[in-house]
């Protein structure tokens, strides 16, 4: 899958899981504070998308993914598996 497509799959998941119109879902939006995200959003969210993917995303790496940007960095990572 190309970066492309997994960057709009993404941006789609997070905008349908929080309720945002997709053009505010930029690779530079912060999800607590430019989202307006809450701790269980982040939760239905990792969800979503390892739904999505089916991809497990473990505990430790949810810390470093802030923004948009960073979980479409973090899948393109681990892309083979996806």
């Amino acid at each position: 899958m190309g970066t492309e497509i997994l960057a709009i799959r993404v941006k789609r998941v997070i905008s349908e899981v929080l309720g945002v119109p997709e053009y505010e879902v930029t690779d530079e939006a912060i999800f607590v504070e430019d989202l307006g995200a809450d701790s269980l959003d982040i939760v239905e969210l990792v969800m979503a998308l390892e739904e999505e993917f089916d991809h497990d995303v473990p505990e430790n790496s949810l810390a470093d993914l802030r923004t948009v940007g960073d979980v479409v960095n973090y899948l393109t990572s681990h892309k083979d598996s996806l």
